[in-house]
């Protein structure tokens, strides 16, 4: 029986550091999940990448082995030891990586709770999958589930009302530490979703200019057009720095864009002024090491979650609210994933009964050597009643079952009656053959 496996890495266990080194840039999303579904008996497969996590959804026959070799893939693009990465890793399965997936889509596990960004991100991290062809039942599902269940959570609750995000919490620890933004000058390095939100954030904050720059010039212009500010090229970006007072990355570079040497030459052009500079970019938009240039406050995606602890009792009751549509959403899932366990299952018991019951008709057919043609007839139905009343009992409680711990009552079953030999999808048959008493053959209408 295949599983649902969920394996990856967050803000909650490991630190940007390590969460840069497995981020998957958009463009090499597709590749990735071809690889993936090259590992062992991969079938499925679906990847979630943000500045806070890397997660990725398969569905296995074997998830041990499905999740040491994506573990095993993990740990070569972040170019460490599976042992070293394994203390920042989590693997879950079928509900309880059903449930993890809900969360995030909910913004439960976001940094900031509540947060409506991560939506949009799971959802284009479906939407890659499917232009890459590596989902399939399992996964469509569970990915359909999640997202209705973010809706749900959204549209029930109020966790999502103040409209927070990384982006204005990065506006608001900027506003903290300028003392204000007003007449204030920050430069947006990126212009994708985050950095229009954070340009959102900083013009209602009353910053002054806001200038963009971006790889995309026509990009970069709609972005400084609508909230008033200048657009202008990488080229320009040292000389746009001896003025600003702040700076905000948020590019998808794979490497880093400002490094100790660019800012040192900066901060040489301007005269010993101050410079703040938050990078929200995962992988890091500028070099660990611009953090020891004299006169410059870095501030990196992690340096945020002290501004969200003081945030985080804000949304607690909503919260609470929203984990309980959670737990009634997983309940349908756990229905479903169960159904798909179930009647494969129930279907193979049915049919190892059967084929016992022939086995032992035939082995005995030697034995009954006065038996009419009716007669082996009867005890073949004999036979095939004792399976059907056997299996009644079981066949009724294993249709009711239905909670996250479907696969392994199941797998249970599996292995006391030795049916991983019986191929699946075979579907029981409906209802169960009745016992009927043998007649005597003396009998009238004999």
């Amino acid at each position: 029986m295949s599983e649902v496996l969920g394996i990856g890495v967050s803000h909650k266990t490991a630190p940007v550091a390590v969460r840069e080194r497995l981020a998957l840039t958009p463009g090499s999303v597709g590749e990735f999940l071809r690889d993936t579904l090259a590992v062992g008996d991969v079938q499925e497969a679906v990847a979630i990448s943000t500045c806070n996590r890397t997660e990725v959804y398969v569905v296995a026959r074997d998830p041990v082995e499905a999740e040491t070799r994506v573990l095993g893939m993990l740990a070569r693009k972040a170019g460490i030891r599976p042992t070293e990465l394994a203390g920042s890793i989590y693997a879950l399965r079928n509900c309880d990586a059903a449930r993890h997936l809900y969360r995030v889509t909910s913004g439960l596990e976001s940094m900031i709770v509540g947060e409506a960004e991560v939506q949009g991100q799971v959802k284009r991290a479906y939407d890659d999958a499917l232009a890459a062809k590596s989902t399939g039942p399992l996964t469509n599902h569970l990915f359909r589930a999640a997202l209705a269940t973010g809706k749900r959570v959204r549209s029930e609750t109020r966790i999502g009302s103040r409209r927070m995000s990384v982006s204005s919490v990065a506006a608001a620890l900027v506003s903290e530490q300028l003392d204000g933004l007003e007449r204030r000058e920050v430069l947006l390095v990126g212009a994708g979703e985050t950095s229009e939100l954070a340009a959102r954030a900083l013009s209602d904050h009353g910053v002054e200019a806001i200038f963009v720059a971006n790889r995309r010039r026509d990009r970069a212009i709609s972005l400084a057009q609508r909230f008033g500010g200048q657009a202008m090229s990488f080229d320009e970006l040292p000389r746009q720095l001896e003025r600003a007072d702040a700076l905000l990355c948020t590019t998808s570079s794979p490497h880093p864009i400002l490094t100790g040497e660019d800012v040192e030459a900066v901060m040489e052009a301007r005269g010993g002024r101050p410079l703040l500079i938050l990078d929200l970019a995962v992988p890091r938009d500028v070099a660990p090491e611009v953090r020891d240039v004299p006169g410059v406050s870095l501030c990196d995606i992690d340096d945020l979650q002290a501004v969200v602890r003081r945030n985080r009792s804000v949304r607690q009751v909503e919260a609470q609210h929203a984990e309980g549509i959670v737990e009634e959403e997983i309940q349908r899932f756990a229905e479903w994933l169960g159904a798909l366990e179930v009647m494969p299952t129930l279907g193979a018991l049915r049919a190892r009964g059967q084929a016992i019951a022939e086995q032992i008709v035939r082995e005995n057919a030697g034995r009954w050597e006065s038996a009419s043609e009716k007669d082996l007839e009867r005890v073949a139905a004999l036979a095939q009643a004792v399976v059907n009343r056997i299996l009644h009992e079981p066949t009724l409680r294993m249709k009711n079952v239905a909670d996250d711990r479907v696969h392994l009552r199941m797998q249970v079953i599996r292995d006391l009656f030795g049916l991983e030999d019986v191929p699946e999808g075979i579907e029981a048959e409906e209802p169960l053959a009745e016992v009927r008493p043998l007649r005597r053959r003396n009998q009238p209408g004999t």
